[in-house]
């Protein structure tokens, strides 16, 4: 069994952020041939002034996303819509015209929230973006998880049972879903 490579967006800046917890509680329900490598979405703003000289840290995310048998977002919803870190990530990924890295990947998107809606509304303006931009997104089962208290513990072991069986349930489907568009 070959690895597969999954290039993880967190769509939060934060060092605390509930997303980056979803996303490490995920990481330990996948194959051990499946390896999650984080990507840095602390790049300068896209401007297309540069994207010839593109800053490392965008050729270093664009390099990721080349390198991936998969994409794995784990975002937050912010003023109901997507963070601008990856909303600027995708950018990156497009640009020069003609240098869409993004086409064809196999991506999943998850994401947590306190809400009990979870991240639905970023989420859906996620897979907008991305279907113009060539991405084949898992599209069931869908995961608005409501981030409570205790749900994932500081071992990023996921603490309610039901919820960890319907994530395994979905990561599961995703890396399939990987392994047969990669």
């Amino acid at each position: 069994m070959s690895t597969l490579n999954i290039a993880v967006f967190v769509g939060s800046l934060r060092a605390a952020s509930i997303n980056l917890r979803l996303a490490r509680a995920l990481e330990k329900l996948v194959p051990a041939n499946v390896k999650f490598h984080y990507v840095d979405l602390n790049v300068p703003l896209f401007n297309q002034d540069i994207e010839n000289d593109m800053p490392a840290g965008a050729a270093k995310l664009k390099q990721q996303i080349k390198d991936a048998q998969g994409i794995l977002f784990v975002t937050p919803e912010h003023n109901r819509s997507i963070p601008a870190a990856l909303k600027n990530a995708v950018d990156w990924g497009t640009r020069p015209w003609g240098q869409n890295v993004w086409i064809g990947k196999p991506a999943g998107i998850v994401g947590t929230s306190p809400s009990a809606a979870g991240t639905a509304m970023a989420q859906q303006h996620l897979r907008n973006i991305l279907a113009a931009e060539g991405v084949n997104v898992l599209t069931t089962p869908e995961i608005f998880l409501q981030m409570k208290d205790g749900l994932i513990d500081d071992q990023y072991q996921i603490t309610n049972e039901d919820t960890r069986k319907f994530l395994q349930g979905w990561i599961d489907r995703y890396v399939d879903w990987v392994s047969k568009l990669a």
